[in-house]
């Protein structure tokens, strides 16, 4: 009698699984769902919507009542897709718009009653190791440090990490910045941003990451040209898709390429000259990200202007991907 595989029982064990993750963010509510494929998986499902939960958090502090329906909305569609997959294990996570609002507790328990999904609010540290674990293949080994960083709603998290000669990732130092497109879009009005508040705001933002820069060295390693920096956000994609002249975004055109600083800095300056109908406008913009797309060009602009490394790789993933590479992780 032949013994059973257990790495046979495992396989097949992992061919019948079907994996989830849920990004509810400050600005946006995403979905992923795949099914394991080796040490990865296959995206076989996808939703995303712009729900703006954290809007006006910065001023009241809690969630609005508009801004729970439309989530709660959201989430009922990802809901009814775990269903119809049919998904085995998934993880659905909360950040910073959770992280802050005082009435977040109330709105989660709305949220399991309507739509029974149990969301885990993660810590600003947590939700910096998935996005950049979801990044890590776009990272090459040819430079041994990268800067790696997320611009979302309600915060910006930078990563400075260690890559070896293998591509292997160890996450040195990462910072949490309580400003993102969100809450910094709430500073400025509908109209063109001046050069003046443009460059005071950017100031500003890169004053918040001196420290950080100092304790990691960060500068010298740049001068020295041992660092690679990847961006994964609504605003380095929508950049991306402008400068390819794409009349439509298209994920496939965007993730993985490079984008070069030079051209950010004259994209970013264009946009901030235009005033909302302009930017909306604007091919893989439109009136969505019309009022956002500013705050986020500032907060790139900061973190170009502190580190000049001279060129972005831009990510189409992140803590999404994160998420599915621990479940699927678990199951080997």
């Amino acid at each position: 009698m032949v013994p059973p595989d257990p790495g046979r029982a495992r396989r097949t064990a992992s061919a019948d699984e079907t994996l989830a993750a849920i990004d509810l963010g400050t600005n946006n509510c995403r979905l992923l769902v795949a099914r394991p494929n080796g040490a990865g998986f296959r995206v076989i499902d996808a939703y995303s919507r712009i729900v703006r939960l954290g809007e006006g958090l910065s001023r009241t502090g809690v969630l609005s009542e508009a801004a729970m329906d439309r989530t709660i909305a959201a989430l009922q569609i990802c809901a009814r897709k775990m269903q119809q997959r049919r998904v085995t294990r998934a993880r659905s996570v909360a950040t910073e718009a959770c992280r802050r609002a005082s009435n977040c507790v109330s709105f989660l328990g709305r949220v399991r009653e309507e739509t029974g999904l149990d969301i885990e609010i993660i810590s600003s540290e947590v939700e910096a190791e998935l996005a950049f674990r979801g990044c890590a293949p776009l990272l090459t080994p040819d430079r041994h440090r990268a800067i790696v960083f997320d611009i979302g709603g309600g915060s910006t998290e930078i990563g400075w990490l260690a890559v070896d000669s293998s591509g292997r990732l160890d996450l040195i130092d990462c910072v949490s910045l309580p400003v993102g497109v969100v809450n910094l879009a709430e500073r400025h009005d509908r109209d063109a941003v001046g050069s003046d508040i443009y460059d005071t705001l950017t100031g500003e933002i890169a004053a918040m990451l001196t420290a950080f820069c100092a304790r990691n060295e960060i500068a010298s390693a740049v001068k020295g040209g041992a660092v690679q920096m990847l961006g994964t956000s609504g605003t380095v994609t929508t950049l991306t898709g402008i400068h390819l002249r794409l009349p439509r975004y298209d994920r496939s055109q965007v993730d993985g390429r490079y984008l070069e600083f030079e051209a950010i800095d004259a994209i970013n300056r264009e946009l901030a000259a235009l005033d909302w109908h302009g930017r909306a406008a604007t091919p893989c913009v439109g009136p969505e990200r019309a009022d956002l797309v500013v705050a986020g060009c500032i907060i790139l602009s900061a973190i170009c202007r502190l580190w000049p490394v001279g060129r972005l790789r831009v990510a189409d993933r992140g803590l999404r991907e994160g998420i599915l590479f621990e479940l699927a992780g678990s199951l080997q």
